[in-house]
């Protein structure tokens, strides 16, 4: 069954490594009833008793998770990204969220925000065979429309028809029996039960080469949304360094950040967050900012930037290469002119 259809009622659980950690004294008896109640297919009910447990346990990551998992079911898809998403901000060390994230992406047709939170799922965990697997098949998804639309632009092209016949001919009859969000679940009671197979992103269906549509050009507004939120970003992060704010400032660096020199992220963060904690004063002032769109998630920020603190002032040119994950704007590289 196609992970794109999601007619079925079931849906497969993966179970993470990282739900088996947690102390069983940390679970109450509400959340492991919703855990009962989700497997029984009541996901009202069990939403009932997420949001119960939620209420004193706000941050507990095992049931928001769960959440996650209902709205999935209930085909709130926008409900789940926002809790999915939220845990990967909370808890950026785990990969189940990520991953579930690209499978929910890749159900709405983003793919390109698919791969980037699979890749992030392996960063965080190298040896997650299940993202991997993912992280391949979106790429195939992705070679096979790029493919198909080569083909509708010139149908002669040989060589193209036989790279997407490649593609289809690798993933025939590979379909992987259950489909839909991989999943995890919140209770440990649950180990004691066989572990189903994890559930993946289903394989590229045939694809045919039918005449394209006519293809839409992107309205202005579009473009400036995107720059005004990226400005909107930049900004920020300027005065969050102006108010010697280091948690805010450094909040706004991707996970992946790709350090000045080389070094760890921790010792990276430690040195900035003894620069911003030392002057006593601290301005940073922006003029010139240009914002460019590699893709609707990728963008370039170029400026000229002023630095006044108490004990030193610069300036110089800066480029900011930005990534956007979720609804918010990242840093994951920082250059200076």
């Amino acid at each position: 069954m196609n992970m794109f259809n999601r007619s079925h009622h079931y849906v497969a659980l993966i179970i993470g490594a990282w739900l088996l950690s947690a102390s069983l004294a940390a679970y109450a008896d509400d959340i492991q009833d919703a855990h009962k109640l989700f497997k029984q297919g009541q996901h009202s009910q069990a939403l009932d008793k997420v949001d119960g447990f939620l209420a004193n346990n706000p941050k507990d990551a095992q049931a928001r998770f769960l959440k996650g998992l209902i709205f999935t079911e209930q085909g709130k898809t926008a409900e789940s990204i926002k809790v999915f998403s939220a845990l990967t901000e909370d808890y950026p060390e785990l990969p189940e969220p990520y991953n579930n994230l690209a499978v929910l992406y890749a159900s709405q047709g983003q793919y390109d925000k698919a791969r980037l939170a699979l890749e992030m799922a392996i960063r965080t965990h190298p040896s997650y065979a299940t993202a991997h697997e993912n992280l391949g098949d979106i790429y195939a998804k992705m070679a096979s429309q790029a493919y198909d639309r080569a083909l509708q632009l010139d149908r002669s092209n040989t060589a193209t028809k036989t790279k997407l016949a490649m593609i289809q001919d690798l993933f025939a009859g590979g379909m992987r029996g259950k489909s839909a969000v991989a999943q995890g679940t919140a209770a440990p009671t649950i180990v004691a039960s066989s572990n189903p197979e994890p559930v993946k992103i289903e394989p590229v269906a045939a694809v045919t080469t039918q005449p394209a549509p006519a293809e839409k050009s992107v309205e202005p507004a579009s473009a400036t949304d995107s720059s005004s939120e990226v400005l909107k970003t930049v900004n920020a992060w300027a005065a969050a360094w102006s108010a010697k704010n280091v948690n805010k400032y450094l909040s706004f660096y991707a996970a992946d950040f790709k350090t000045p020199n080389g070094e760890s992220r921790a010792t990276w963060e430690a040195t900035r967050q003894e620069r911003l904690s030392k002057p006593k004063s601290i301005q940073v002032d922006l003029s010139n900012v240009a914002v460019k769109f590699s893709d609707s998630d990728h963008a370039t920020v170029k400026f000229s930037q002023s630095y006044h603190a108490s004990h030193l002032k610069t300036s110089g040119n800066k480029t900011l290469l930005m990534v956007k994950l979720g609804d918010s704007w990242l840093i994951q590289e920082e250059r200076a002119n």
